[in-house]
């Protein structure tokens, strides 16, 4: 695993607008970089895509140890989320994607700091735009990404022709080109796809239903669980038979008080990390982290001996594995998981040692 300079496409800012990518810029700082790029070879590829089908496989355990040992208090979820979880989980609901968040140095076993089941982003930087970069710049190499194929296949799973509805923040430009992008694949499998935001979802008093007062049967949402139940209109999920990507039982991975539970279930793992809801159980220096935490907010690394500060919601502690850092760079390999298999990876940088919304994303290569 190297990171090297790469030589920026001429028109790469024009080419990245023209496939809809225009967040490539945040406050005037890069996110997309392509003057530099990360390196792999073969195995190192091998390895990454074994440990995230080992991860995956073991948080689908976890998620039925959850279900049928009630483990819900151990993740901070209330009896209305367990019915949904496991309604949804006993009915064998349908996932769509995942992003795990890997510890990567390309010499020791990947290593899951957190896994994003239920909103993950960065899904458009990582099947299209660092694809097509890779096409432009080294057309000889290969690349660890089969992700567009893979979701257009999901989708084939569907009944032929179905009708799926999307909603997200589309006042978001990072939610709305995820969400587009996925109703593109969508439409590619063959089916019909209707784009919402969320406000624009309503209720008939029977069903949720779309601008059109048609009943919604299927539906992709940008937003994340915990979210949806704090929201006024949580008393009518129980009431729906909707089918929801991603399903109610990825509130359970998609908490990072998952991870103690991961750890309590396949102790010593070489993917897992040592992780406990006390800091007390855990040796030298630990990252805090609150169960229901985005996008780094709220990630705190605690060294060895120092002092913690007020905890102000629930939260669980990780020991630290630190990024791998090159050129000054704390590297994360974000590891795309279609269905029950992995099917690409992107990578994101940042001067800090934990990644946040505004790290960049630089492409990846391997020969």
């Amino acid at each position: 695993m190297r990171r090297i300079a790469s030589t920026p496409r001429a028109d790469g800012r024009q080419r990245l607008e023209a496939q809809g990518f225009r967040f490539h810029t945040i406050d005037g700082e890069p996110y997309w970089r392509e003057d530099v790029c990360y390196v792999f070879d073969a195995d190192q590829i091998d390895v990454l895509e074994a440990a995230t089908n080992e991860l995956h496989a073991l948080c689908l355990e976890a998620v039925d140890r959850v279900v049928r040992h009630a483990r819900y208090a151990d993740l901070g979820l209330d009896e209305r989320a367990a019915t949904l979880i496991e309604r949804s989980w006993w009915d064998r609901e349908p996932a769509l994607y995942g992003r795990m968040d890997l510890s990567c140095d390309g010499a020791s076993p990947p290593r899951l700091l957190e896994y994003n089941a239920d909103t993950p982003t960065a899904l458009f930087e990582a099947s299209v735009a660092q694809w097509y970069w890779l096409q432009d710049t080294a057309p000889d190499a290969d690349q660890f990404n089969s992700i567009h194929e893979a979701l257009v296949e999901r989708w084939r799973t569907l009944p032929p022709a179905s009708h799926v509805h999307f909603a997200a923040c589309y006042e978001s430009t990072e939610d709305a080109l995820t969400c587009d992008y996925l109703v593109d694949t969508c439409l590619q499998a063959g089916h019909r796809a209707t784009a919402l935001d969320v406000e624009q979802v309503g209720w008939s008093g029977k069903d949720f239903i779309d601008l059109d007062n048609a009943p919604i049967e299927r539906l992709f949402k940008l937003y994340p669980w915990e979210w949806m139940l704090a929201e006024p209109f949580a008393q009518h999920l129980p009431q729906t038979r909707l089918r929801w990507f991603e399903p109610a039982w990825k509130m359970v991975l998609s908490n990072k008080a998952i991870l103690p539970l991961l750890w309590e279930f396949f102790p010593g793992h070489p993917n897992l990390l040592p992780a406990s809801r006390r800091r007390g159980d855990l040796q030298g220096a630990v990252v805090r982290k609150p169960y229901w935490g985005r996008e780094g907010a709220g990630v705190v690394v605690l060294d060895a001996g120092s002092a913690e500060g007020p905890v102000t919601e629930p939260c669980i502690y990780q020991a630290f594995s630190p990024l791998p850092v090159f050129d000054g760079r704390h590297a994360l390999v974000g590891s795309w998981v279609v269905g029950d298999n992995a099917v690409g990876i992107g990578l994101r940088e940042d001067d800090d040692r934990v990644t946040r919304n505004t790290s960049c994303f630089v492409p990846h290569l391997f020969r």
